[in-house]
């Protein structure tokens, strides 16, 4: 069993942030409508356009994304 202090609120691995922070930045960034499914049974996500604008103004280079692997 896993002590409570050996929980990472965070985890990075590879190309995705995971743990509870990763949880907690896709359920914000679906609510805000910033990413999205083109079918529910999907498991990948895509930036919406008004997703584009707001990580734009956060100052993040879109471009560096793999599109394929949202």
């Amino acid at each position: 069993m896993t002590a409570i202090k050996d929980i990472k609120p965070a985890k990075l691995c590879f190309e995705h942030i995971g743990g509870k922070l990763g949880e907690l930045l896709l359920e914000t960034f679906i609510d805000k409508k910033w990413i999205a499914k083109d079918n529910p049974m999907n498991k990948h996500f895509y930036i919406t356009e008004k997703g584009q604008k707001e990580f734009t103004k956060m100052g993040l280079d879109l471009s560096q994304i793999k599109h394929e692997k949202l």
